[in-house]
This record gives C-alpha cells, sequence and structure tokens, in this order.
C-alpha cells in the first residue's frame, strides 16, 4: 500500500497538477485523481454486464441495464467533462481541432490539442443534455457545440461543465 497521500498539488503519486487546474478545481483535484480508475473500471464493467446479457438473450436484463445508463447519462457526462478538463488544464492552453474533424494518419494531432478538443465535446455534450432536460444547477448554459464552433464557445461549454461539477461537488459536502 502506497503512503501517498492526496492532494490538490499530487493527486496521484508522479501526476503534479498545473497551476491552471489547481485555480479551476483546488482542493477539488483530489476527487477528479479519484474519478479516473473509478470511471475506467465502472464503464468497463457495466458494457461487460450488457454483453453478456445480450449475448444470453436476456432481453429484460438488456432493457434494464440500458435504462439505467440512460438514467445515469448527466452524471457520467458531468464527471467525465471535469476529468477530462482538469487532465487538459495540465496540458497548458491553446487552439482546438476543427468541428467537424477528419482524422489524418500523415499529419497526427498534438496530443493536448486532442485532449483540449475531447474535454470540450464532452462539455459540449454535457450542455446539450441540460439544454434539453432543464438539469443545470448553476443556470446560464452555453449554447451546444455545432460544426465550426469557435476556440471561445469550446472555452465556455468547459467553463460551465467545470461551474456545474464544482456546485455539486460543494452540495455533496454539505449533505
Amino acid at each position: 500500500m502506497s503512503a501517498h497521500r492526496a492532494s490538490p498539488d499530487e493527486p496521484w503519486p508522479g501526476w503534479s497538477t498545473s497551476r491552471a487546474a489547481q485555480a479551476a478545481y483546488g482542493k477539488h483535484l483530489v476527487r477528479i485523481g479519484e474519478l479516473i480508475p473509478v470511471l475506467l473500471y465502472s464503464s468497463a464493467m457495466e458494457r461487460r454486464q450488457l454483453a453478456a446479457s445480450h449475448t444470453a438473450g436476456d432481453r429484460d436484463h438488456v432493457d434494464f441495464q440500458v435504462s439505467s445508463l440512460a438514467r445515469e447519462c448527466r452524471d457520467d457526462l458531468l464527471e467525465i467533462a471535469a476529468v477530462l478538463d482538469a487532465l487538459a488544464l495540465c496540458h497548458g492552453h491553446g487552439s482546438y481541432l476543427p468541428r467537424p474533424y477528419q482524422e489524418d494518419s500523415r499529419n497526427p494531432v498534438p496530443k493536448a490539442v486532442e485532449l483540449r478538443t475531447d474535454a470540450s465535446d464532452v462539455a459540449g455534450e454535457l450542455a446539450s443534455h441540460d439544454h434539453r432536460h432543464g438539469t443545470s444547477v448553476t443556470g446560464d448554459i452555453p449554447p451546444a457545440l455545432e460544426n465550426g464552433c469557435t476556440d471561445a464557445e469550446r472555452d465556455a461549454v468547459r467553463a460551465y461543465a467545470r461551474r456545474e461539477w464544482i456546485t455539486a461537488q460543494e452540495r455533496w459536502a454539505d449533505i
């Protein structure tokens, strides 16, 4: 067992966060570090359960699993958006890929640009979900991302997701 004690400066052993990530998430970076393995593990296990039910022809269980995933969609979008945003902040500020983007194996994209783009795409899905379902807790939802969106629009959805996630963390702390 590791003697490492998670902190906003080092949520995981060897992972030093950037000042931008610390300024954006503060004490909540520890929770971000905890979420990374949880999200990966739960995603893999949910897919495994769904695939096993499908293979077994258990339609009732498949329907139950899909219904459960749909109910948890906003929570998943919010947590994944926060994790990707924190990781992107640790790689500095910069540009995004255009929307839509066509992969070109001859011209690989810098990982930091890809990470920022992924963070904004998931945050954009959160904003879209909140517009459709009225599930925002902080209000002032930016427009969902569309083809040809600007870097400022991508920054806005990331800031929105960050605000939503931090508010949720603060509410859980009060319970």
